[in-house]
């Protein structure tokens, strides 16, 4: 059975509702010498703040009565419904996909300052009002919260940079490799020690890959076929993201021929990975002398941005690892997927509740089911 979501197609949703608020601030806060040419540029120093909360259906709750509660006990700030418009969802993109996708409410809002707010910057205004409403909202209902600055919202971001193990895949790769020569175990306490950055990628690498040593190489194909699972949401999130204009890029910490498998199952324009080493016939249990760690994951993405003559400005990075904490920091955006805790308190916005389509709600997009 096939289910179809709706991507509004070309929305201005996050410009019209900013273009409406821009004219209605106080000129103490727009400047007495605004005029109509300058608008992006002025209102990108001001403190406005894009908000998108994600809850799912099954709960209960009034999010736009309880946002407009929280901003009534603010002298701050001002709150505004963002929605689309109704040519955008006339031509919608046509997201079809063989399974449902979380059933979700996504609440959009456009978060204004009501007066000059004097020497605060940005990044301090966002970490204080996504502590207070994150807070506020999580003694009521269980949400992914984004908020960013509304800038963000308005880049036409071009590249995703996707990690794969635990990521666009349930499984870690190397884990299901172990399973075959009764070494699991021990890959898996290594496995966890390195993606929560208690030591260091490379080496825990070559120890876990030495443990593999003598796998058949026909086994490959029988671990593709039987033990990998694509994430839920990862077709819709790549079929979005293809629509909207994006290159996708598959990085891995992981293995060739996994990668290569996803990133085609995908539809995907690239993939990188370590090559895993064999003799012909069985896993030599050695690595490449130039292991595709955190470093290397954030130096593809900058090579990958400069061949496309895009700017690091309109790329976004997506993965749940400490070995991802690199490229992420170098995008525009750094989104966490189910992630480990360091990586959830570093990225941009963090995915916990839906699949992996949550990161066309986080980049500020709906998804909305047809009948």
């Amino acid at each position: 059975m096939s289910f179809t979501y709706a991507l509004p197609k070309n929305s201005q949703a996050w410009q019209t509702a900013l273009n409406t608020v821009a004219h209605h601030l106080p000129n103490e806060v727009i400047g007495y010498d605004f005029t109509a040419n300058d608008i992006t540029a002025k209102l990108s120093q001001l403190p406005l703040f894009a908000i998108i909360v994600v809850t799912l259906s099954s709960q209960e709750a009034d999010i736009d009565t309880l946002m407009q509660n929280w901003v009534d006990t603010e002298a701050h700030w001002q709150l505004s419904i963002v929605e689309d418009d109704n040519i955008a969802k006339a031509h919608a993109h046509l997201i079809s996909v063989d399974y449902p996708l979380a059933k979700v409410n996504i609440h959009r809002y456009l978060l204004a300052p009501k007066h000059d707010m004097g020497q605060i910057s940005k990044t301090a205004a966002a970490h204080i009002i996504d502590d207070q409403i994150t807070s506020y909202l999580s003694n009521v209902i269980r949400a992914d919260v984004h908020i960013l600055s509304v800038d963000k919202m308005l880049t036409r971001h071009r590249l995703a940079c996707f990690d794969m193990d635990s990521t666009l895949i349930e499984e870690e790769v190397i884990v299901e490799l172990a399973k075959f020569c009764g070494v699991e175990e021990q890959v898996s306490i290594i496995t966890e020690q390195a993606m929560r950055g208690e030591i260091d990628f490379a080496t825990s690498f070559a120890h876990r890959v030495a443990l593999l040593e003598g796998i058949p190489l026909d086994s490959i194909d029988e671990i593709i076929a039987k033990h990998i699972h694509i994430q839920p949401g990862a077709v819709a999130a790549m079929r979005a993201l293809k629509a909207i204009g994006y290159h996708t890029v598959l990085i891995s910490g992981g293995f060739e021929p996994f990668a290569k498998h996803i990133s085609q199952v995908l539809g995907m324009d690239e993939y990188y990975a370590n090559p895993l080493l064999h003799d012909g016939n069985a896993l030599t249990g050695m690595v490449d002398d130039n292991i595709l760690d955190g470093h290397q994951k954030a130096l593809i993405v900058k090579k990958v941005a400069e061949r496309l003559g895009l700017p690091m400005q309109q790329v976004i990075c997506i993965g749940d690892g400490a070995n991802d904490l690199p490229m992420m920091a170098n995008s525009d955006l750094g989104i966490a997927y189910h992630a480990k805790p360091i990586v959830q308190a570093k990225a941009s916005a963090a995915v916990n509740i839906t699949g992996l389509e949550g990161v066309i709600y986080a980049l500020g997009h709906r998804l909305d089911y047809q009948s």
